[in-house]
This record gives C-alpha cells, structure tokens and sequence, in this order.
C-alpha cells in the first residue's frame, strides 16, 4: 500500500483542513513521507498549528495557515492551485454538539459547502471529506450535520456541470488514542485514582488505530471515483471492556491498585446511541466489499452494480444493528 501511495501522491499539491487535529496532522506526516510537493495544513487552532509547525519545521514543503472553513474568502485563497483536498475540520463532540447546534451547522454544513464551492471554482482534481459512523441513523446533532456534509460531498459530483473535480466521503468511527477521544480521558481518570465512567455497560463502539485509519483514508483517495462512500471495516469493543483492560494495565503504574478505582455507571449523555452502526439498510443494497473496506456506490454507477452479482460478503458481521445487511 505504501508504494502505491508513494506513486500517487508523489508531487501532488494537497490541502488539509482541520491540520492540526489528530487525523488531519496524521495525514499530513504521510503526505510528506510521500513525496508531495506541497502541503498545507489549514486550522483554526493556533497553538495546535504553532506546535505541528516547529514539529515539521525541518520540511519546507509544508505550510500553516490559520483559517476557518466557515470563512468562504479563506477558504477560496487556500485552495488555490492544489490537486487534493483532505477536509477533516469539523466539531466532533456530541455533548457540545447538542448544547450548540447552530454553531455545529456553521462549522459541519456550512463550512463543508464553502470548501466545496472554493474546490470547484479553483478546479481541485479531488475532494475527500472525512465522516463518521454516527452520520448514519443519526440521533443527535453532530451526527445529523455530519451526515448532511456527507450528502453536500456526495451531491457536489451532481451539480459540478463540466468541471472535472472529483468528490468522495470515508467513513469510520472511534479513533483510538485521538483527541477528545475515550482513552485519553479514562487515562485522566484512572492517574486520578477513579472513578472511572462508563455510560451504559452494554455501549459498543467501532474502533480503530490512528495509522490504521489514516492509511485507508489514503488507500480510498486513491480509489475514488466520485460520489462514492468508502466504509472502513472496523472491530467492535465494549466500551466497558475497554475501560477494565486499561485499569488492568495502568492503575499499578499509577500507584493504585484495581479494585481501588472505582467504577461508576452515569447513564448515557442525551444524544448517544447504545450501538452505533457503519452504513443503512439502503446503502447495505448498494455497496461492494473488498478486504478492508466496503464501497458505496453512487447513484450514476448504481445500475451497472445492480446488473452484477455481488459476492456475499465477509466480515459483514460488523455492520451492526443493520438488519438488511
């Protein structure tokens, strides 16, 4: 994978929105590995682009830029000249989400559609805007405005008229170890000697590595066609499960025995699905499987699929709580 992407990436002038978060950092780090002639990286975060800047400061093919996604005029100055845009800016937690949905609109939708605007108007070759399984079926705010940044890139391939850019969506869900994360908050709480907080013992969620996720956010930019959603397969942990294993592994380190951190149920949040799921019933019907991901096809492309037979898919056990799959 990393030679194709190496190939592909190779002198490719890229943008990254949400930079200096941890997959927008991440995928910049490999861009750079690949040889692309330039990078930038633009956040709203001035600490957080200050501390990637001097952490890259060796490689003069990277720039920072403070922006906001929501300003249009930024974002068509930002875009200029560039072959690929990685859109990761977002606002990602639920709780502040639901407490602040206007501005959630703001950044989610509003912000997604400049970015989109500024691509087509600048004659980007490709547009890959990073979701999240909790677009699907959504039952708060940050799900809902997730998924309507979604339909806005998937839309964009619609109403481009002659103009070549190319527009596609990758979907995962909890990136380990991520900012704003669960692990770095049950790591707080356990140095604290508890408690520790689990919602509902029954809570799954779909998980995933930082380097697992941002290699196959390479892997589907090299792959998209337009309009297409690339699922990335996922394994399924018990938030509670996860909780114990690292009470296990740090609670000594930490000067506390494991029966001294107390574990405390508080219910789930207002907007917090007990099981989260990676795509609908509808799109289960219109999707193709490979080895570590699943495929959804957009509409132009859907009725050459359906003239297939697809395979019967693998691993399709990890599409929780999705009947028709």
């Amino acid at each position: 994978m990393s030679s194709k992407n190496e190939e592909f990436f190779k002198d490719k002038k890229i943008l990254v929105t949400g930079g200096a978060g941890s997959i927008g950092s991440e995928i910049l780090k490999n861009l750079l590995k690949f040889g692309a002639k330039t990078v930038r990286s633009i956040d709203i975060n001035e600490n957080g682009q200050f501390e990637l800047k001097h952490e890259l400061e060796s490689t003069g093919n990277a720039s920072f830029f403070i922006g906001d996604i929501r300003d249009r005029g930024r974002m068509l100055m930002a875009v200029e000249d560039i072959d690929i845009i990685f859109h990761a800016a977002a606002l990602k937690q639920v709780p502040l989400c639901e407490y602040n949905p206007f501005e959630a609109v703001k950044t989610n939708v509003f912000g997604t559609q400049n970015l989109i605007e500024a691509a087509l108007q600048a004659g980007v070759k490709k547009m890959v805007t990073i979701s999240t399984d909790k677009a699907v079926n959504p039952v708060n705010v940050m799900g809902a405005t997730k998924l309507l940044a979604e339909r806005l890139t998937i839309s964009a391939n619609s109403y481009k008229g002659k103009k070549k850019t190319v527009f596609s969506c990758v979907r995962f869900g909890n990136v380990l170890d991520s900012n704003g994360s669960i692990i770095p908050l049950l790591k707080k709480q356990i140095k604290a000697g508890g408690p520790v907080t689990i919602t509902d013992n029954g809570m799954t969620r779909f998980v995933m590595s930082i380097p697992k996720a941002i290699g196959l956010v390479l892997e589907a930019t090299r792959e998209a066609q337009g309009g297409d959603i690339f699922v990335l397969k996922m394994p399924i942990v018990r938030i509670k499960d996860l909780a114990e294993v690292m009470i296990e592994e740090l609670a000594p380190k930490y000067g506390f025995k494991q029966d001294e951190i107390e574990r405390k149920i508080i219910g789930r949040r207002y907007g917090e699905k007990l099981f989260e799921e990676l795509m609908t019933s509808d799109e289960c019907r219109n999707m193709e499987e490979s080895e570590e991901m699943f495929k959804i096809h957009s509409m132009e492309r859907l009725v050459q699929f359906r003239k297939k037979k697809p395979k019967k898919t693998k691993g399709i056990h990890t599409i929780q709580k999705t009947e028709s799959c």
